[in-house]
């Protein structure tokens, strides 16, 4: 049976599936459509939470950007995994035990404003929407590869899909949906690396396989052959670093911060009943996390040396059939500058040896002389091979030669971490319009029917936006998802640390702290990654810092605004402080006392 097939034979069962689930388990009030009732199990809200997490950007561009990265690209590895123990242990109890639905909701409470739930609404919305972008693109790369349809086409499919279980059963639907995306996620990541490992090393443990010898090559380790490689091509040795120490460390930590400031996550831990169980979900979650976090480098670095071994200083017309299906799709280009019908995939010097830096566009349907994909402005340097960041983990199999159903499953697997992170953003979108901006504020007496109508009203406009994006996507979609994040530091993180854990903390100074910290961020990533304000080159980087990196720097202006302001202007309330107080005492300490 040929991949085709299976490819529609498994998305089809998968989607079937998570459809058939979202009809059982469909909302019947607000609080099914935003906690799903707030009774679901420690271990099933840790599979629901792993899935909503592993989105497109873990699934599909994490492995892509630490092939071409090496070295470099752990910061993704080691800000997204801290970034979830900082979750787990400093945020999701207390919000748990604060009882409230949604991000803005907590901070309209705890800083007793409007304004200040109005700035964390429009933060969530600005948060999510950048964040769905790079999951509505990795919809669109999958669809486009694997069902032969355009992007544009398969963005709407997906779509259709996700607005479909999202809207009809809300978080009641979607928890018990991504439980199914993630048995199918981690099976669909796990069986291709674990078949590659043991082809390459005859070790069947990728984290392993990573370190062995080559069975090619009994006195050769994989890594050491892979650095080799490299370095002969002209890149940095993949084991190696060439990034500033300065934005390495400011990756990270807006990767981490934001991470414990993303509302789509926060939220999952106000649908199990105690705070115990919110704790114990954070384990489980972390634990499922950990199975393909830990297993993201051996299919980035088995995928980087297949890729090298299959197409450099090989002839076009003896490429295997996934090199022509990916560069039909545009998602791959050679030009052949020296005429020589050979495919030369060399590094850059200039920037640390990333070969065709920035996305390229092709000429539709115009072919060189010896077939190959036309670029236009490509690299000024010998190299003649574009890939697109995004594909390597869906090209993988292909590369290594692995059986149709490894790529029919992978498909699935991509089109579930997609989705599910999709949906969970969908749902933070649609609250955040219907119950912190319509029920608390607009129209506080509207019936609990009509915020359910209002909720569902708005997750389709969200989705029409959200497909906006993916068919016009920004970058590649681990680059997008970690502008989101330093969003999510700039703006959400503070404003929740110090509710927590500073009583003196108050409305002027979490208002300010917010506004500051999410301009500051909008105003870095519009002129550095967009080209807005006038633009700029990574030599004008503020203090060598990224894009992906400013949202450090933006949650240290938070801070520094939120706490000055505050020393400055009255205390909070007193029913306020000690409400503070009450959220830190672990629950049971007070019954305990009193005998």
């Amino acid at each position: 049976m040929d991949s085709q097939l299976l490819t529609y034979i498994f998305v089809g069962v998968s989607f079937a599936l998570y459809i058939g689930i979202a009809i059982w388990s469909r909302a019947g009030s607000t609080k099914e459509f935003y906690v799903a009732g707030g009774g679901v199990s420690p271990l099933a809200n840790g599979m629901a939470t792993a899935a909503d997490w592993m989105s497109a950007a873990s699934f599909i561009s994490m492995a892509g950007i630490i092939s071409f990265m090496g070295y470099d690209g752990s910061v993704f590895l080691m800000g997204w995994t801290g970034g979830f123990v900082l979750l787990a242990l400093l945020l999701a109890p207390y919000l748990r035990k604060f009882g409230k639905f949604t991000v803005p909701d907590f901070i309209g409470d705890r800083y007793y404003s409007k304004t200040a739930r109005s700035v964390a609404v429009i933060c969530a919305l600005i948060v999510s929407f950048t964040y769905i972008a790079g999951q509505m693109r990795g919809v669109g790369v999958v669809f486009s590869r694997f069902l032969e349809v355009e992007i544009e086409t398969g963005v709407i499919i997906g779509m259709i899909i996700v607005l479909f279980y999202a809207v009809l059963g809300g978080m009641k639907g979607i928890t018990y949906t991504q439980v199914a995306q993630y048995c199918v996620l981690i099976f669909a990541f796990l069986v291709p690396a674990i078949f590659i490992s043991f082809q390459a090393t005859g070790n069947p443990i990728p984290m392993f396989g990573m370190g062995d010898t080559l069975t090619s090559q009994p006195d050769t380790f994989m890594l050491d052959k892979l650095d080799g490689l490299s370095e002969e091509l002209g890149f940095s040795a993949y084991t190696e670093g060439s990034k500033d120490l300065i934005d390495v460390i400011a990756i990270t930590l807006a990767l981490m911060v934001g991470t414990a400031g993303l509302p789509h996550v926060i939220v999952r831990f106000f649908t199990v009943k105690r705070v115990k169980d919110a704790r114990k979900s954070a384990g489980y979650a972390l634990l499922f996390i950990g199975i393909l976090y830990i297993t993201a480098p051996a299919v980035a670095s088995f995928g980087k040396l297949n890729l090298i071994e299959t197409v450099s200083e090989k002839k076009y017309s003896e490429m295997p059939k996934w090199f022509t299906t990916w560069e039909n799709l545009g998602l791959l280009a050679w030009i052949d500058k020296d005429s020589d019908g050979k495919i030369q995939y060399l590094g850059v010097a200039k920037d640390g040896g990333n070969a065709l830096t920035g996305i390229p566009i092709f000429s539709e349907n115009e072919r060189g002389k010896n077939g190959e994909r036309l670029v236009e402005n490509p690299s000024s340097n010998k190299n003649e091979l574009y890939v697109d960041r995004d594909i390597m983990v869906l090209a993988n199999p292909e590369i290594a030669d692995l059986p149709n159903w490894v790529i029919a499953l992978v498909a699935a697997g991509c089109l579930a971490a997609a989705l599910s992170t999709a949906a969970g953003l969908l749902l933070v979108i649609s609250s955040s319009v219907s119950h912190d901006l319509i029920k608390k504020m607009i129209k506080p007496d509207i019936s609990d029917k009509g915020e359910l109508v209002a909720a569902r009203l708005a997750a389709v406009a969200a989705v029409v936006v959200a497909g906006y994006f993916g068919i016009n996507p920004p970058g590649f979609v681990a680059a997008v998802v970690a502008l989101a994040f330093g969003l999510a530091a700039a703006s959400f993180f503070p404003a929740i640390i110090l509710g927590i854990f500073y009583k003196r903390m108050n409305k002027e100074g979490a208002i300010a702290g917010m506004v500051v910290g999410i301009c500051l961020m909008l105003f870095y990533m519009l002129k550095f990654k967009f080209d807005f304000f006038g633009g700029g080159t990574s030599e004008d980087w503020w203090f060598g810092i990224s894009p992906e990196g400013f949202g450090s720097v933006a949650m240290f202006v938070n801070f520094f605004v939120s706490i000055v302001i505050s020393k400055f202007t009255p205390e909070p309330p007193l029913e306020v402080q000690e409400m503070v107080e009450s959220v830190r005492i672990p629950a049971g300490v007070e019954e305990a006392s009193d005998h």
